[in-house]
């Protein structure tokens, strides 16, 4: 069993403090342990964490390093978060439940964010306007100053990479406010930070509750720019703070994302990316694939294959699951899993079928719920409209092109979607069509931290990963020169 401290502290202007507001219990999902304790912060702590934050960046420490010295200390956060990996990821496992080796492909993604976003810290340039011949004008970019992140608890360590990289490559100063349920993995990020050489207080980590660290982290006149990934109802109060005080923010707020599958597409491909689609990190992803939209002429020979791979997926501790493969871990905790479990209940009430799945393992006594299918999905359940954020699919029919666009739009979100077919012109037709933000081609999760991402509607606005994502953490200044 691997060793947990047992207490946690929050990380302000370069010191591990305590918490006003107390201390919070982490519990391991796989058995509903107490795993440790975490400090708790309140709104003191965040202002402190704040001010620190906005001195760093007054005093220039950060921001007006040449491009290259931020890239290498980014490079040098990345490189020791890969140096502790095998630190990381059994703690990062015992706390949010997915399997080791999926925590370890999340540690490796986590440096991959430093890897890239320091490669682009020299990238990002200004240009000349020409005025004719008496001015000289011109831009720069120039950083927010203080950037909040609000962190969700599915992906703790590589999500809060994924905004902490572009943000401190273009010289901004951070506050991280972690997720209750999944704190402990974020201290390696402090740690990465004190070993690369980070200017104190141009990271600050705190654990609190949404309500009290993460409202005033939101709505603090001292913040400069605001990225939240999580629900719709908070993204809305999030949107809200950032209004009253004016400063930009991003929100990546989740989906309904469909997969359309012609009759012409590569069933066993598919097959092996629904497994990853909706599967990884039992479901607990925002661009999951957690509808299925077939075509009736191989919908039943899909359903019976896709049935066969959840059954063989085998669901148990993911500390106890080293190896990759075919298997999937407890979700993050028991009222996650309870509100899959209803959502599934009422879903068959309504007249959706069970194909696979549906219930908890036995052999568990954690936060478990095995792969599960729905079959007889209509447009107009709730299941087929609504965020479940767990290993559950949901397959509807189709019989022309025109009607499976339709479905896959109907719903608030627009994150990702994707299409399955031989037909290159059905697939780029498709995709221009799709209301979506990202769009796979046949093949599910394609691209990587190069590739921009980010949704429509009630999915959010703003994009992130790319060299899309650099332009969230600046503001353009023009600076017009009249010559003599």
């Amino acid at each position: 069993m691997t060793e947990i401290n047992e207490f946690w502290q929050n990380y302000i202007d370069g010191e591990w403090v305590d918490g006003g507001a107390g201390r919070i219990a982490v519990t391991n999902p796989a058995t509903g342990e107490v795993l440790a304790e975490h400090a708790l912060a309140d709104a003191t702590d965040i202002d402190h964490a704040v001010q620190a934050a906005r001195q760093v960046h007054l005093s220039g420490e950060l921001r007006d390093l040449h491009p290259v010295d931020r890239s290498r200390i980014l490079r040098a956060m990345g490189r020791h978060l890969l140096d502790h990996a095998d630190e990381i990821a059994p703690v990062l496992t015992l706390e949010q439940g997915k399997p080791l080796w999926e925590s370890r492909v999340e540690v490796h993604g986590a440096a991959r964010y430093f890897e890239y976003f320091a490669n682009q810290a020299e990238a990002v340039e200004g240009r000349s306007i020409p005025l004719g011949g008496r001015y000289f004008d011109f831009t720069v970019h120039e950083p927010h100053g203080v950037s909040a992140q609000i962190i969700p608890w599915n992906f703790p360590l590589e999500l809060a990479a994924r905004s902490l990289a572009p943000a401190l490559a273009m010289g901004n100063a951070c506050v991280v406010k972690s997720a209750e349920l999944t704190p402990l993995s974020s201290a390696w990020l402090g740690r990465a930070a004190e070993a690369a050489g980070l200017p104190t207080g141009a990271l600050n980590i705190l654990c609190g509750y949404g309500r009290e660290a993460g409202a005033a982290l939101a709505g603090h006149p001292d913040v400069n720019q605001i990225v939240f990934t999580g629900s719709v109802p908070t993204g809305v109060s999030v949107a809200k703070a950032a209004a009253l005080n004016i400063v930009p923010c991003v929100l990546e707020l989740g989906g309904k994302s469909a997969a359309i599958v012609h009759e012409d597409a590569d069933l066993d491909a598919f097959v092996d990316d629904v497994r990853w689609g909706i599967f990884l990190n039992a479901g607990q992803v925002c661009s999951a694939m957690s509808r299925v939209i077939v075509h009736e002429s191989c919908h039943d020979e899909l359903v019976d294959r896709i049935a066969e791979m959840a059954e063989s997926l085998s669901v148990g501790p993911g500390i106890d699951r080293a190896e990759f493969g075919a298997n999937m871990g407890a979700m993050v905790g028991e009222l996650q899993r309870d509100r899959v479990e209803l959502m599934v209940t009422e879903a068959i009430s309504d007249g959706a079928n069970l194909a696979t799945g549906g219930r908890r393992p036995k052999d568990h006594i954690g936060a478990f719920y095995q792969p599960t299918m729905l079959t007889e999905v209509t447009q107009e359940m709730k299941i087929a409209r609504t965020e479940i954020f767990g290993p559950v699919l949901s397959v509807l029919g189709f019989r022309d092109d025109d009607e499976a666009i339709e479905i896959a739009n109907a719903t608030q979100y627009g994150l990702v979607g994707g299409v399955f077919t031989s037909d290159l012109d059905r697939a780029t037709a498709a995709a221009k069509r799709l209301r979506a933000g990202q769009v796979f081609v046949n093949e599910w999760y394609a691209g990587g931290v190069e590739t921009p991402f980010g949704g429509w509607g009630k999915s959010g606005y703003g994009r992130e990963k790319g060299r899309e994502a650099l332009l969230n953490y600046v503001q353009t200044k023009n600076i017009a020169i009249r010559r003599r």
